[in-house]
């Protein structure tokens, strides 16, 4: 009598999980993994409950920004470059009510702020603003501060930023406070 038994073909697997391995390997090596653009910045906190928080502003402390929708820029309803903005920010910012600044003379009669503590920068945009010009405007206005507070570290405790203890950073940031007031058009 015949046996019938029947035998089946088996596939080694062994070499399935080493090539399995080895194009895991490969797409995460070679993928391209994308770094997202942001702005770094922190959201005021909630006003405390009986503190009048909606404080008035003189006009001479506060710069005023808008981009349109064809992305230029306007500085106090002049037309500026953004080449420009960042050392008009910092006349802006830095000259504690001297009405000689360089920001005074291409921008009328306004004189700038009081001091760099009561200094607010307003920032306003069109809906149809692109996001790089944005950004870019973000950049200079930053660059603005970085330089104000980089120069003040240099002159007062001798060390760049970055070497800064916690106290001197503190004291740093009181004395150039970041200041941005955002609203987008409607």
């Amino acid at each position: 009598m015949k046996n019938s038994r029947r035998y089946s073909v088996e596939v080694n697997a062994g070499s399935m999980t080493d090539i399995a391995f080895l194009l895991l390997i490969f797409f995460l090596v070679t993928a391209v993994i994308p770094k997202d653009k942001g702005i770094s910045r922190t959201l005021p906190s909630d006003c405390p409950p009986g503190v009048h928080c909606n404080a008035d502003i003189a006009q001479r402390n506060l710069l005023q920004i808008y981009i349109n929708s064809e992305d230029q820029l306007m500085v106090d309803n002049q037309l500026v470059f953004i080449a420009e903005l960042k050392a008009l920010a910092v006349d802006f910012l830095d000259n504690n009510g001297d009405s000689s600044c360089d920001y005074c003379s291409g921008l009328g009669t306004k004189t700038s702020s009081d001091n760099p503590s009561k200094a607010v920068i307003s920032l306003r945009n069109d809906k149809l603003t692109s996001y790089n010009f944005y950004i870019a405007v973000q950049d200079e206005l930053s660059k603005a501060y970085y330089e104000l507070r980089t120069d003040y570290a240099k002159s007062h405790f001798n060390k760049n930023p970055d070497e800064l203890n916690e106290n001197e950073l503190k004291t740093l940031r009181e004395v150039y406070p970041f200041l941005l007031s955002e609203a987008a058009l409607k």
